[in-house]
């Protein structure tokens, strides 16, 4: 069967209550004619893995739980190395609309007026035209820090700095597939701000989400406040990093990645 220009990256843990759903959402033909599916099975102790093969589409499945960020590590380089121009990432448990697909691929491949496309698409929560979606008070409070983070250290504005909705460029991908280009735990704001101080262009979105119906989130209980402090100080190190040391000065340039 001959593979599409786009992959749709779904990492999963646990999600055997919602992917079989979510996944027969994705199967509607407008999607498929454009996308491939592959899920990053995180060595889930449900039946999250025997759902996605039994519905006929690609998973990995990790033998040891590496995180979220391992997982959509190794779906760029699946990405890269099968030859895919175009990857959406989305979460397993139902929060991304699937009308956000063709929204995210859109704008991917729409050049501005210097003929340019984004590298990287953000679907939104918090740009006009997105749906209204509810958020804790500390999660409240971390979004305004990333994004006073962001515009600092930038010098843009980002609404939606923690969104796991995100359209990638081959060039954008191919980059986050190299050692130490990626991180491999929680991948989000740090990787937004690392992305634009190197040159590649990031853009937003609306997006359509959805709260969970079942399952737990990797960021219940106290682990978002614990996430916002270790995101803070790894924004800050990604700062130094990139405009003390220039460590992968000209990582944009055409030349640079195929």
């Amino acid at each position: 069967m001959e593979e599409k220009s786009v992959l749709i990256i779904i990492p999963a843990y646990n999600e055997g209550k919602n992917i079989g759903a979510f996944l027969e959402q994705l199967e509607q033909p407008e999607i498929r004619e454009i996308a491939d599916i592959l899920v990053m099975n995180d060595a889930s102790t449900d039946n999250t893995g025997e759902i996605v093969r039994a519905r006929g589409h690609k998973v990995v499945t990790h033998v040891y739980n590496l995180g979220y960020g391992s997982g959509l590590q190794v779906g760029y380089k699946y990405a890269a190395r099968r030859g895919y121009r175009y990857i959406i990432q989305m979460d397993a448990d139902g929060q991304h609309d699937v009308s956000n697909v063709k929204a995210l691929y859109e704008r991917l491949i729409t050049a501005d007026e210097n003929g340019k496309c984004p590298d990287i698409v953000l679907g939104s929560r918090f740009v006009e035209g997105s749906v209204t979606y509810p958020i804790s008070f500390v999660k409240r409070v971390a979004y305004v820090l990333f994004r006073m983070l962001i515009r600092v250290g930038t010098g843009r504005k980002i609404m939606d700095p923690t969104t796991g909705l995100q359209g990638l460029s081959r060039r954008a991908f191919t980059f986050y597939s190299g050692y130490t280009h990626f991180d491999d735990r929680y991948p989000d704001a740090n990787m937004i701000m690392q992305m634009m101080l190197l040159g590649f262009r990031v853009e937003e979105v609306p997006a359509v989400m959805h709260t969970r119906v079942e399952g737990i989130s990797m960021h219940s209980g106290l682990k978002p406040i614990l996430y916002m402090f270790r995101m803070i100080f790894s924004m800050i190190a990604v700062w130094v990093r990139i405009k003390l040391f220039h460590v992968d000065a000209g990582a944009a340039d055409e030349e640079y990645i195929s």
